[in-house]
């Protein structure tokens, strides 16, 4: 599933994998995938329906990461694509500015284009990423680090080692608090379901490297 994104970021290197579950590899990049595109833009018709079409075992579906995208599933199919995109809009545009800033150097620092995009940006250019020419959102924002980490996961270029210090530098320090805000914003309805797929991931993501390397 591929991110619809005004963030994109390009990646050089091959697709491939490194891990010895590949199921698990393209769950763990389609995950970081789906995340992006909910954050880059408002959802689509056909990302609506894609996630109306989530199949999530009943027995498992009360708790955890399978709770998450149960709820998911159920948000989905109550919200129409019109209702989406105007939530997307309060949340993340807004007039001057949405509720929520989905960038890493302001919920760093309180500033926006501060000392972590300047780190993100050196880390990117040592790994060979760079942002796409007509993209004008800095790097740091949530939708394009979740991006590069989907990349990195089916890279063949790329180790583990590496995903895990890129995540715990990028994403572990600030994005699971970004989804928990998400949940509890006032304009949140489908986007709720988003912050608790999100939350659940990242936290699931920061014990699964960590045991990795």
């Amino acid at each position: 599933m591929n991110p619809q994104s005004n963030v994109a970021i390009s990646a050089a290197g091959g697709a491939g994998s490194q891990a010895t579950d590949a199921s698990e590899v393209q769950l763990r990049a389609n995950t970081y995938s789906l995340l992006a595109a909910l954050l880059a833009t408002p959802p689509s018709d056909e990302l609506r329906e894609r996630l109306v079409a989530i199949s999530v075992p009943l027995a498992q579906s009360a708790e955890g990461i399978a709770g998450a995208w149960q709820l998911l599933k159920l948000a989905a199919e109550r919200s129409s694509t019109e209702a989406m995109d105007d939530e997307y809009h309060a949340l993340f545009i807004g007039i001057g500015c949405g509720e929520l800033v989905p960038y890493a150097s302001w919920y760093l620092t309180g500033f926006m284009m501060d000392k972590p995009l300047a780190l993100l940006r050196e880390d990117l250019r040592v790994l060979g990423f760079e942002r796409a020419q007509e993209v004008t959102e800095p790097e740091d924002h949530a939708a394009a680090l979740c991006e590069v980490m989907a990349a990195m996961i089916v890279s063949d270029d790329i180790g583990e080692a590496t995903e895990h210090h890129f995540f715990n530098e990028h994403l572990a320090p600030w994005m699971a608090a970004f989804f928990a805000d998400l949940q509890e914003t006032k304009s949140a309805v489908f986007y709720r379901a988003v912050g608790r797929l999100g939350k659940e991931f990242i936290d699931l993501e920061q014990r699964y490297l960590a045991m990795m390397v």
